[in-house]
């Protein structure tokens, strides 16, 4: 439940189309519902502004279907991120309508079309292509949040023209992502560039000296670029929702 359907409902009672006790019928579920694997969160909506989403990895495809199902009936768009293909399979063979987004590894399941709450845009830049499916998760994540996304692939430090020659791209967006392996640098050079806020992403892409991302999260960390934040090795679903919440402000 969001705030516009809460609204209706409050209206409705009020206007005499709905009965107190209809009313409560409704919001019984409210704050969280018991479905034995899972207490479904639905207030999170009109307590956060976003709904709850599915991490997928380590949940059967199962326990994916029941929470979708409680999402679902009640409305809501339902967002499962870190799902592989064969589960992803199973739960589109229950759920139809749903969309799975292989390169981001993610599900979508719109009930109702996104509605676009975002103010400006977010751009999502990823340093290689090797790092194209978390800017992918990213992407998904935002958009499914209600903004309007672009993405921009390949424009590493190696060849920083490529970057350079993105100038327009950078200068009109509200929140830019930066998504990076190897080292990290790029999020340095971008907050180095703009005056717009920059969430970092940390991929875990590199040689052994990477140490599967932890190079480049302590590279980032250690950003001599002010108005640069971090999240964690991989995490683009993080990125994009407070991204999200800062193209609200």
């Amino acid at each position: 439940m969001n705030q516009d359907s809460l609204k209706t409902m409050l209206s409705s009672v009020r206007q005499g189309e709905l009965t107190i006790d209809d009313a409560v019928l409704q919001l019984r579920q409210l704050p969280f519902e018991d479905i034995g694997c899972a207490q479904v969160d639905h207030h999170r909506q009109l307590r956060q502004g976003m709904p709850e989403m599915i991490f997928g990895e380590g949940k059967s495809a199962e326990q994916i279907i029941a929470i979708s199902t409680a999402l679902a009936e009640r409305g809501s768009n339902v967002l499962v991120t870190r799902l592989n293909t064969e589960k992803a399979g199973q739960v589109v063979q229950k759920f139809p309508a749903a969309f799975y987004h292989a390169e981001a590894r993610c599900l979508t399941l719109e009930r109702q079309p996104p509605e676009l709450r975002g103010k400006g845009k977010i751009l999502v830049i990823c340093a290689g292509t090797s790092d194209i499916p978390v800017a992918a998760e990213a992407l998904v994540t935002a958009r499914f949040l209600g903004n309007q996304v672009e993405q921009v692939h390949d424009v590493g430090v190696a060849g920083i023209h490529r970057l350079l020659a993105r100038r327009e791209q950078l200068a009109e967006a509200s929140v830019i992502i930066v998504v990076a392996g190897m080292e990290g640098a790029l999020p340095s050079v971008v907050g180095g560039l703009v005056d717009k806020p920059v969430i970092a992403v940390p991929t875990s892409v590199g040689y052994g000296a990477s140490f599967g991302g932890i190079a480049a999260l302590l590279g980032m960390l250690n950003s001599c670029a002010s108005g640069v934040t971090v999240v964690n090795i991989d995490n683009g679903f993080g990125a994009a929702c407070a991204a999200s919440l800062i193209n609200r402000v």
